[in-house]
C-alpha cells in the first residue's frame, strides 16, 4: 500500500541521490529537524548510482577541502550507526605527472595539502612503479601521492545515509515527482507533487540533473548542464591487488580505480559530448530512471589508447561493462550550494561535476547546517550558488561554458587561466578603445575588463606558464606609472545598488559594521558581518542624501551581496534596494597627477579643501553629470568617477585629451593587484572572508563597536576583542625576487607551520614578492607574537627566507592619497 504524504513538513528535500540522503541524514540527525525527502523514481536513480566512486579530499580552497575530509571521516565510520556498509577502502591515490609544468603544480599542490593540514607525498616513477607494479612508468617525472583518499561504493553510501536519516526521523518518499510550488511572493509555501500537496518552511533542492527544472518552477536559475562521461570496467586483471591504489593521469586525461580484481577507467576528454536531449528547452526527462546511454567506443577510444599505453595489461583485458551516463557540470568546474537568491526559503545542492560521491557527505552537512541557520557554517564562496548572475540564465551559454570547463577538467592548472568560451558576452562602452590601446582582456561574470596593455612589438595576448608569465614586465610598467605619474582603469563591471527610502540609513546601519549614516556627501568603506563576525561583503557606501545611498561592491560578489543586503533589510522598513550597474560605467583615475587632469576636465573645485578624501560630489565633466568618489584601492592619489553609461566614452576621450599633458595612459586588472598589495589593501574572497572577523584581518578601525549601534555581527566581534585573536592577517615579502607567490603557500614561524598565504603577487615598487597570509596560534597573536618570530615560506615545496612586515610597504607622503 502507497504510504500517504503528510499534509506539512519544516523541510522538504527534493532528491535521493547521494546529496539529498546525505541532506536528510544532517537535518535529522544534527538538527531534529521534521524532513520528508522526495524522490521521483527509486533512490539513487538518478546519476548516483552510476558513479564511478573516486573519493579525492584536496581542493584549492581550505574550506571545500574540509568539506571533502569530512566526506571521509564519515564514510569511514557510518556503517558503524546504520549497520549498512559503504564500500569505503582508503587506497589512497597517486596522481601522475609526465612534464615540468604538471610537476611544478603538484609541488604547488603538495605545499597546498600541508597547508591545509593533508600529508601529500612526491614520489619518484621508481616508488609508483613499486606501488603499481603493472604501470609503464618509463615517461613519469614523478607523482604526488595522498595516502587518505580512497574509493566507495556511491549506491552503498546514498543507502546508508537513508538508514541513518530515517533512523533519526526523516521520513522518505519514492515515487514522487514535483510538479510545481505555491508561492507568496519570493516564497514557497508548499510542494505540490504529482501525490498530493506539502505545506512547508524550507525546501532543499538536491535534484542532481534535474535541479535546473525544479529551480526554474520557482524562479530559480541553477546554471548546470548535463554531460555524458563514460568509464568501463574489466575482467579481473591478474597481478592487480585489491588494495591498489586510484590513479589519475591527467596528461593522459584518465583515472584508475581497482574493482572486484579488475579496473575502472575512465577519463575527461577535450571534446565533451552535451546531452541534448530534444524535449523543449532541453529538459531531462522525468522518467530517466537507471538509464544509460548506448555505448560509445569510437568517442571513448581516445580514452582507451592512452590507457593501454599506461596499463598493457588493459590491452589483454576483457570489458565486462561500458558505462555512458550523463553528469551534471558547471560552467567553472565547482558545485552548487547555498540559498538562492531569487527564492527566500529555496536551497540548492546540485552540479557536483563528477565529485558528488567525494563531496556528498560534506555537502550534505554544511548544507544542512545553512537550511536552518541561513548562513553558510564557513566560508563556502566558491561554491555559492551566488556567484553567478543573470548571465546564465542563458542555456546556451551556460552549455558552451560547461563543456570548455569538462575539457579543463584535467589540463594543467596554469595560474591567470581565463575561460575562451561564450567571450565577449558584456562589454563596457570602452571596449573597443581599450582593444585600440592593445588591451588584453579577461573576464568576470561575463564583463571583458582589461587585464593588462601590450607594448608596441608585443602580442596582445597571454602565453601561460608556471612561472612568470608574459604579462611580467608591462603590467610592471603599468604599475610605476600610476606610482609615478596618472593612469585610468575601465572598472564599469563593478557591481553598483541604489538604497532608497526614509529607513534606508536605519537600514544599512543595522546591516553595516562600519558607521555609514554620515551626512550626505560621504563615502564609508564598510565590512558587512555575519552572525559569527566573519566577513560577507566588503565594500563602499555613499551617501548621495538623507534618503539615498549608492553601493559599489566586486564584479563577482553582485549577486551574493545584493542578496545578502536584501535578505537581512529590517522587516517592515520603508527601503528600497535597486541593482544600477548597467546604468553606470566607472573610471578610476589614479595617480599623483590625478587633480591635475581631473581639474582640467571639470569646472568644478577639486582641490582638497573642496573636495576632501572619503566625500562623494557630483561634477559635471564632458557634458555628463558624474558622480566622483574620493576614494582608492592603489594607495595613491585618485576618484571613482560613475559616470552615466552612456556618457563613459565621451568622459574617457576627453580624460585621455587632456590627460596627455600629464602622461596618462591606460592600466589593467593584473596592476590594481600588484598596487594593492604594496598598500596592504585586503581582497574579498581571499584576504578578508567569512570565515574571518575584521579584527583578526586588521580591519577593527572599521567596526563601529564605539557607537550604540546594534549590527550583524556585534555580539562576535564583541566577543573578538575580549579575547586574544587565535590568528591576525600579516605581510610577508622574500628576498628572492624571482619566487611566485600565488597564494596557499605554508607559513613557517621558527621552523613551525602556522598558517598559509591567502594571496600573492609582486611589488614592483619595492621590489619584491609579496604575499598575505593569517599567522595562527591557539595561544593567541598579537604584535610581539608576529615580531618574534623568524620565517619562512614553502613555495612549490621549497623553503624560501621571508620577512613579516607590520605595516604597508607602500606608505606615500598623505598628500599623494588623502592630500
Amino acid at each position: 500500500m502507497t504510504q500517504p504524504l503528510p499534509s506539512h513538513a519544516q523541510i522538504v528535500v527534493i532528491g535521493g541521490g547521494i546529496i539529498g540522503c546525505s541532506t536528510a541524514y544532517h537535518l535529522a540527525r544534527d538538527h531534529k529537524a521534521d524532513v520528508v525527502l522526495l524522490e521521483q523514481g527509486k533512490l539513487t536513480s538518478g546519476s548516483t548510482w552510476h558513479a564511478a566512486g573516486l573519493v579525492g579530499q584536496l581542493r584549492s580552497s581550505a574550506s571545500i577541502t574540509k568539506v571533502l575530509k569530512y566526506s571521509v571521516d564519515l564514510y569511514k565510520r557510518l556503517h558503524e550507526e546504520t549497520g549498512l556498509e559503504t564500500g569505503w577502502k582508503m587506497t589512497g591515490c597517486l596522481r601522475l605527472a609526465t612534464n615540468e609544468d604538471r610537476w611544478t603544480e603538484f609541488r604547488r599542490l603538495a605545499t597546498t595539502a600541508r597547508s591545509f593540514g593533508m600529508d601529500m607525498e612526491l614520489v619518484s616513477p621508481e616508488e609508483v612503479k613499486r606501488m603499481w607494479p603493472l604501470m609503464d612508468t618509463s615517461d613519469l617525472r614523478g607523482a604526488s601521492w595522498l595516502p587518505t583518499d580512497g574509493q566507495a561504493s556511491p549506491s552503498d553510501i546514498t543507502q546508508s545515509l537513508a538508514k541513518g536519516a530515517r533512523m533519526h526521523g526523516a521520513r522518505l518518499f519514492e515515487g514522487v515527482r514535483v510538479t510545481g510550488f505555491e508561492m507568496d511572493g519570493d516564497r514557497i509555501t508548499a510542494v505540490e507533487t504529482n501525490r498530493g500537496r506539502i505545506g512547508c518552511e524550507t525546501v532543499v533542492n538536491c535534484g542532481g540533473q534535474w535541479a535546473r527544472q525544479i529551480g526554474a518552477m520557482a524562479g530559480v536559475s541553477v546554471p548546470l548542464h548535463p554531460v555524458k562521461h563514460q568509464y568501463i570496467v574489466t575482467e579481473k586483471i591478474e597481478g592487480l591487488s585489491t588494495d591498489t591504489p586510484t590513479v589519475r593521469d591527467p596528461d593522459r586525461r584518465i583515472y584508475f580505480k581497482e574493482e572486484v580484481g579488475g579496473l575502472v577507467m575512465g577519463g575527461y576528454e577535450p571534446n565533451p559530448q552535451s546531452w541534448v536531449t530534444g524535449l523543449p528547452g532541453g529538459d531531462v526527462p522525468n522518467e530517466f530512471e537507471f538509464q544509460l546511454f548506448d555505448d560509445d567506443f569510437d568517442h571513448f577510444e581516445q580514452h582507451m589508447t592512452q590507457a593501454i599505453e599506461r596499463v598493457p595489461a588493459l590491452g589483454e583485458a576483457g570489458v565486462r561493462q561500458m558505462i555512458n551516463g550523463p553528469e551534471s557540470f558547471t560552467p567553472d568546474g565547482n558545485f552548487i550550494l547555498g540559498q538562492a537568491p531569487e527564492c527566500a526559503n529555496m536551497f540548492v545542492g546540485a552540479g557536483f561535476n563528477a565529485f558528488g560521491i567525494a563531496a556528498g557527505g560534506g555537502a550534505g552537512w554544511v548544507l544542512a547546517e545553512w537550511a536552518v541557520r541561513g548562513e553558510a557554517p564557513l566560508d563556502l564562496w566558491v561554491v555559492d550558488i551566488r556567484r553567478f548572475s543573470t548571465l546564465h540564465e542563458d542555456r546556451k551559454w551556460v552549455e558552451e561554458r560547461t563543456l570548455e570547463a569538462y575539457g579543463k577538467h584535467y589540463t594543467v592548472g596554469f595560474p591567470h587561466e581565463e575561460y575562451e568560451s561564450g567571450r565577449p558576452r558584456i562589454v563596457s562602452p570602452l571596449y573597443e578603445r581599450l582593444k585600440k590601446h592593445r588591451a588584453v582582456f579577461g573576464s568576470k561574470l561575463g564583463w571583458e575588463r582589461p587585464n593588462w596593455f601590450a607594448p608596441a612589438g608585443m602580442e596582445p595576448r597571454d602565453d601561460y606558464s608556471m612561472g612568470r608569465q608574459n604579462w611580467f614586465g608591462p603590467v610592471g610598467e603599468e604599475h610605476a606609472h600610476v606610482r609615478e605619474k596618472v593612469g585610468v582603469f575601465d572598472q564599469s563591471s563593478f557591481a553598483k545598488y541604489e538604497m532608497t527610502g526614509p529607513d534606508a540609513a536605519d537600514a544599512l546601519e543595522r546591516i553595516c559594521s562600519n558607521y555609514v549614516a554620515k551626512p550626505a556627501g560621504r563615502l564609508t568603506y564598510t565590512q558587512i558581518l555575519n552572525s559569527r563576525g566573519g566577513i560577507e561583503c566588503d565594500l563602499t557606501v555613499a551617501r548621495l542624501a538623507d534618503d539615498r545611498f549608492y553601493i559599489v561592491t566586486g564584479t563577482g560578489s553582485r549577486t551574493h551581496d545584493f542578496g545578502w543586503i536584501r535578505q537581512h533589510l529590517p522587516a517592515g522598513a520603508d527601503a528600497r534596494l535597486v541593482d544600477v550597474t548597467e546604468a553606470y560605467g566607472t573610471l578610476s583615475l589614479m595617480g599623483p597627477r590625478a587633480r591635475d587632469v581631473l581639474s582640467s576636465v571639470t569646472d568644478a573645485d577639486v582641490s582638497n579643501d573642496a573636495f576632501r578624501f572619503g566625500r562623494v560630489q557630483e561634477i559635471e565633466i564632458a557634458g555628463h553629470k558624474v558622480r566622483a568618489m574620493r576614494v582608492t584601492y592603489v594607495g595613491e592619489l585618485g576618484w571613482e568617477l560613475h559616470v552615466p553609461i552612456e556618457g563613459t566614452g565621451d568622459v574617457f576621450d576627453v580624460l585621455m585629451e587632456k590627460g596627455r599633458a600629464h602622461d596618462i595612459r591606460p592600466v589593467g586588472y593584473r596592476a590594481i593587484e600588484s598596487l594593492r598589495l604594496e598598500k596592504g589593501y585586503r581582497a574579498w574572497g581571499s584576504d578578508v572572508t567569512p570565515n574571518d572577523n575584521p579584527f583578526e584581518a586588521g580591519l577593527g578601525w572599521a567596526v563601529k563597536l564605539r557607537r550604540d549601534t546594534p549590527f550583524i555581527g556585534r555580539e562576535a566581534c564583541e566577543a573578538a576583542t575580549a579575547n586574544p585573536l587565535e590568528k591576525q592577517l600579516a605581510c610577508f615579502t622574500t628576498e628572492d625576487p624571482d619566487v611566485v607567490l600565488l597564494g596557499r603557500e605554508t607559513i613557517l614561524r621558527n621552523g613551525e607551520p602556522v598558517g598559509y598565504l591567502t594571496s600573492g603577487g609582486y611589488g614592483y615598487t619595492v621590489g619584491k614578492p609579496i604575499g598575505y597570509g593569517y599567522v595562527r596560534s591557539e595561544n593567541g597573536v598579537d604584535d610581539a607574537f608576529l615580531a618574534s618570530g623568524d620565517y619562512e615560506l614553502i613555495v612549490a615545496n621549497e623553503r624560501f627566507a621571508a620577512t613579516l612586515h607590520m605595516a604597508p610597504l607602500y606608505d606615500p607622503p598623505g598628500e599623494r592619497v588623502k592630500g
